[in-house]
């Protein structure tokens, strides 16, 4: 069984030079482990913002190590150091243009100041890399997206179609807990989960 490889990256100077705990990849480890129902490893990474440095490590999470999904967290801003959607640009073959906008998308529910986010996707090789917000709640607000006091989807979202991108791309069959998220993908596409695996 090809088992999910998922690269994580915090992108903060202050996390990395040891100022505060980085609590975004805490926190995606969290998410992961109670959305994912198939099996998955994790590969971690805390990095300042440094634009060569942000490239290498996502170049090395994909064609060392074989993630097949890098999740990064922080850094997606307009400051000047916020570089991390100028690294994953560049470092990647194509655009996922539709994640970015479901993210901001999501957050303008939450707060105005989305719009200012410059989060994108692209794909390299046959992976996929998405950028997250950086605030923990930030980060399960943009994987789970919004619902209404009775528990429906407002909006979507972007984990939902995770699984199928990274199966489009020829990567390992993924499902998750509806409780947390639900998995979208066409039925031809589907298979079968036995004790939680595929």
């Amino acid at each position: 069984m090809n088992i999910c490889r998922i690269g994580l990256v915090s992108i903060s100077d202050r996390a990395a030079n040891g100022v505060y705990q980085d609590r975004g990849i805490p926190a995606l480890e969290d998410w992961l482990a109670q959305a994912l129902i198939t099996p998955f490893a994790l590969e971690t990474r805390l990095v300042p913002d440094e634009q060569p440095l942000i490239e290498q490590t996502l170049r090395d999470l994909v064609d060392e190590t074989g993630c097949h999904l890098v999740l990064t967290t922080g850094g997606t801003g307009p400051a000047r150091r916020d570089v991390t959607p100028d690294a994953t640009l560049a470092v990647g073959d194509r655009e996922m243009p539709g994640f970015g906008e479901q993210m901001r998308q999501i957050s303008l529910h939450f707060v105005p100041t989305a719009i200012l986010s410059r989060q994108t996707a692209v794909i390299r090789k046959q992976a996929l890399i998405l950028n997250l917000p950086g605030q923990p709640r930030a980060i399960k607000e943009t994987l789970e997206g919004v619902r209404d006091a009775q528990g429906n989807a407002v909006v979507t979202g972007i984990f939902a179609s995770v699984p199928y991108c990274v199966q489009l791309l020829e990567g390992p069959y993924m499902d998750t807990n509806p409780a947390i998220i639900v998995a979208f993908r066409p039925k031809s596409a589907s298979r079968p989960v036995e004790n939680g695996a595929a």
